[in-house]
């Protein structure tokens, strides 16, 4: 991570939980995943931020590049990734995946948002951090 700081992560974040949060308030819970997703990359560009979107996920296996059809929900100006989900409950399972990403991307934090709750901000939303960003200037 080249002259990146926690700061600027955490704010970077705190950008992407507006935007989560309008698409949440303009829809409220109920629809598709990729319904979501769609608005939320709506909102981050027009805020002028880099998304991108299904991308393949390398799948590296004892120096092998597997070719696997792993792939990511969103990815926030190089730096976030996000995991977009409409189910009753976070579960584990969820948590491990968005970890799981941000290891084999080597990507410093991630976002799991979960679109079926009434307040996204108090029950949908769960952040992750990993080694790069503990390593990270704080500003």
């Amino acid at each position: 991570m080249i002259n990146i700081t926690k700061k600027q992560i955490n704010d970077l974040s705190y950008r992407i939980m507006g935007a989560a949060i309008e698409v949440h308030k303009h829809l409220g819970p109920g629809l598709l995943e990729s319904v979501y997703e769609n608005c939320l990359e709506w909102e981050l560009k027009q805020a002028g931020l880099h998304v991108s979107r299904q991308q393949l996920v390398p799948i590296r296996y004892k120096s092998n590049e597997l070719n696997a059809a792993l792939r990511y929900d969103m990815l926030v100006e190089n730096l976030i990734v996000l995991e977009l989900k409409t189910v009753d409950y976070l579960l584990p399972v969820h948590e491990a995946q968005l970890m799981t990403y941000l290891r084999l991307l080597e990507k410093p934090k991630g976002i799991l948002l979960n679109f079926f709750c009434q307040n996204l901000f108090k029950e949908g939303q769960k952040t992750f951090v990993t080694e790069i960003f503990r390593s990270l200037p704080d500003d």
